[in-house]
């Protein structure tokens, strides 16, 4: 590995390959907020819209909160974006070996970016959680509570303070769930204090926390546990290899196309795609945005499935007691075996223009500057 980084062909590419994902992720994030916020504020007879979201997160937090949770993202990206061209890299020159042309077919392209796109979604999982919780926060106001602080602390529970640090329960809900209880019979005389200990009352009315409050990696793996980081997995695969079949299809097709137009009018005709020449890195990125566009159109309705399950905040010892009761997925076949859930039916194609946007602009980015820079610092070198 050290006579790898000492490689300075190989460093180049890593500099290039984090630097241009880096400046990709954030130019187009605040599209990301907006699509992420469009999609969690969704419903059947609700429909919100880019300028909706824009005052919404302005009012709360300014427009620095269509950038809350991008150090995150950027973190995950580096790392599942250099698995998923790693993985694709590494099947088609699988494909190639042996081919004189150095030729491979859109099918194998295609093949080779759905399993890529598999793994990306395994390895960015975690930080895509913890982005969304951020976007969502920026755009929810968190109301001050009256209390004191030391008022607020005696008053709540060990449970509580185990689970989720700093929650400050809700009195009024508390006291309304006591009162509805005080009719029946009970041998604890402090009913308000027994169901603090209960930790499916965190919120004094039996449902879980706000996702507000659930924003912090810390307080996800102690409240939700550490499976929670990975909730949503199975659409994020779908939509991921959707993603990924979709866009490195796309973009070897267009690459072939761009090189016949260049082989137009040579003399002698090329026997080879080598013979051609590269493209320009203007093309390829052009090519890339475009690419990435129609692979976020066609995956779009597992990326707003998996969104909404990753904003809704599940207790562990909930989850505990679907896994005891071997609770079944709702949905026909197809949703159950996607994890697509049956109430987001009308609202899968939600911000998909937000989306296209911002993978069209991110593809583009990253893979214009990438080639920029390899260029500059292999000719420096």
């Amino acid at each position: 590995m050290e006579e790898l980084l000492k490689n300075p062909v190989f460093a180049s590419h890593v500099v290039a390959a984090s630097g241009s994902v880096a400046i990709g992720t954030a130019l187009s994030y605040h599209l990301d907020t907006i699509k992420t916020l469009i999609q969690v504020g969704a419903s059947s007879n609700k429909k919100l819209n880019a300028t909706q979201v824009l005052e919404r997160v302005k009012s709360v937090s300014g427009y620095a909160g269509l950038y809350s949770g991008l150090s995150w993202l950027t973190v995950g990206r580096i790392t599942s974006l250099g698995a998923r061209f790693g993985v694709h890299e590494i099947l088609t020159a699988y494909y190639k070996d042996g081919r004189i042309d150095n030729y491979v077919y859109v099918s194998e392209a295609l093949f080779a970016g759905i399993i890529a796109g598999a793994l990306e979604s395994c390895l960015n999982s975690p930080f895509e959680m913890i982005k969304l919780r951020k976007q969502v926060a920026a755009a929810i106001h968190i109301p001050v509570p009256s209390s004191s602080i030391s008022s607020v602390k005696s008053a709540t529970a060990p449970i509580i303070s185990r689970l989720l640090p700093g929650f400050i329960p809700d009195k009024v809900a508390l006291d309304r769930t006591v009162n509805l209880l005080s009719v029946l019979s009970s041998k604890n005389h402090n009913l308000g204090e027994a169901l603090k200990n209960c930790p499916w009352m965190m919120t004094g009315s039996g449902k879980p926390p706000d996702v507000t409050d659930v924003k912090r990696p810390q307080d996800i793996v102690r409240l939700e546990g550490w499976r929670s980081l990975w909730r949503g997995l199975r659409t994020g695969i779908a939509r991921d290899s959707v993603f990924g079949g979709i866009f490195f299809g796309s973009w070897q097709f267009l690459h072939l196309a761009m090189l016949n137009w260049k082989a137009v009018g040579m003399d002698p005709p090329p026997e080879r795609n080598d013979e051609i020449g590269p493209l320009s890195p203007l093309v390829l990125s052009l090519t890339a945005g475009f690419s990435g566009s129609m692979a976020a159109a066609a995956s779009h309705g597992f990326d707003t499935s998996r969104t909404r399950s990753q904003c809704i905040v599940l207790p562990k010892y909930l989850a505990m007691e679907r896994r005891l009761l071997k609770w079944t997925r709702p949905g026909n076949w197809f949703e159950r075996f996607t994890g697509i859930h049956p109430a987001d039916r009308n609202l899968l194609f939600r911000g998909i223009s937000a989306r296209m946007a911002r993978s069209g602009l991110s593809s583009f980015v990253l893979v214009g500057t990438y080639f920029m820079v390899v260029d500059h610092l292999i000719a420096k070198s």
